[in-house]
């Protein structure tokens, strides 16, 4: 950077809009220029909120924009639709369904002249790094992913948005006994089912069907099926009271051998207090990596194992060198 900073604008402003309009801040590269939602929202920052609608109009004057609309409703239509007029970054979790959403805005970023990073969240995104390195490093060997115990912001998304739900939070649990096994390097594989356990906890409106919303819930492709889950339906009171805070976490556990008899463990571990204020942030170094992309005439759609490290940093590549490696 040469003293200019990045204008970003955040498309969406729940949990995950409103943590990356706080943490910016701490972005030296970044400037928040605006706020864009379906709805009107109150924010701390002296920006203007546009209506959703309107964005079209703000592409010359936002550099990236920071999807953080939910991947079961949202994203899916935002993100090829964002791609073709701003650069953006978005969080798109929904793991089954990333060569196709890839596609779709790799269309039409290439369309617009534009580039997109996708799925930047911790996983997909940080973790999916550590697969591929971990991986590469011992390729004779096990990786085995744990998410929770925490609050799945797209799984709680997704309940949401079935008819007849008015709130609803979802914890990921994992194992512990699964946990030690692939800590012990033995060659044991589970699915992601028998890894974790879902817990939802759901106010339905008043007269909903509970049983068919139980049903959606524990059928719902890429999300609950296959998993052992569990729906309780409780009150906004209790919801607000014990369900109201997002913390989250998870670790990548890998297991290889070297030689004949010797055994290594690496392990990612993560422990979030605030699930979407580290998702923000991710997002936030992300958008500087989209811009810089941009700006050497990359056009397209990237991942995150796209990337160079470099492009992540303030900091340049010679300080990286001298003070990290």
């Amino acid at each position: 950077m040469t003293g200019t900073r990045i204008r970003v604008g955040i498309c969406g402003y729940g949990n995950l809009g409103a943590g990356a309009a706080r943490e910016i801040e701490k972005f030296p590269d970044l400037e928040l220029v605006a706020v864009f939602s379906r709805r009107p929202v109150e924010i701390a920052q002296d920006v203007p909120v546009v209506r959703l609608e309107e964005a079209g109009a703000w592409k010359d004057r936002i550099d990236v924009m920071v999807l953080c609309g939910g991947s079961a409703t949202d994203l899916p239509e935002q993100g090829p639709q964002f791609a073709r007029d701003f650069c953006t970054v978005d969080s798109f979790d929904n793991h089954a369904e990333i060569p196709s959403y890839l596609a779709a805005v790799d269309e039409a970023a290439r369309a617009g002249g534009r580039t997109s990073i996708i799925s930047a969240g911790w996983d997909p995104g940080l973790f999916s790094l550590m697969r591929v390195m971990m991986g590469a490093v011992l390729p004779e060997g096990m990786t085995q992913t744990f998410w929770g115990k925490g609050v799945s912001q797209g799984h709680s998304s997704a309940i949401r948005a079935l008819d007849g739900v008015v709130d609803a939070v979802q914890y990921t649990v994992p194992d512990h006994r699964v946990m030690n096994q692939a800590r012990s390097g033995e060659p044991l594989e589970f699915t992601a089912g028998e890894r974790h356990t879902r817990l939802c906890f759901v106010v339905a409106a008043e007269g909903a069907d509970t049983g068919r919303i139980e049903r959606e819930i524990k059928e719902m492709p890429n999300y609950f099926a296959g998993y052992n889950t569990e729906v309780h339906f409780i009150s906004a009171e209790d919801l607000l009271t014990n369900h109201s805070r997002l913390p989250h976490g998870g670790s990548v556990i890998h297991s290889g051998k070297t030689g004949e008899e010797n055994v290594h463990l690496m392990e990612l571990l993560l422990k979030l207090d605030s699930n979407p204020e580290f998702t923000a942030s991710i997002l936030l170094a992300y958008a500087r990596a989209v811009y810089r992309l941009h700006a050497q005439g990359e056009v397209g759609a990237r991942t995150v194992f796209d990337i160079p490290p470099v492009f992540l940093a303030a900091s340049s590549r010679d300080t990286l060198i001298t003070d990290l490696l």
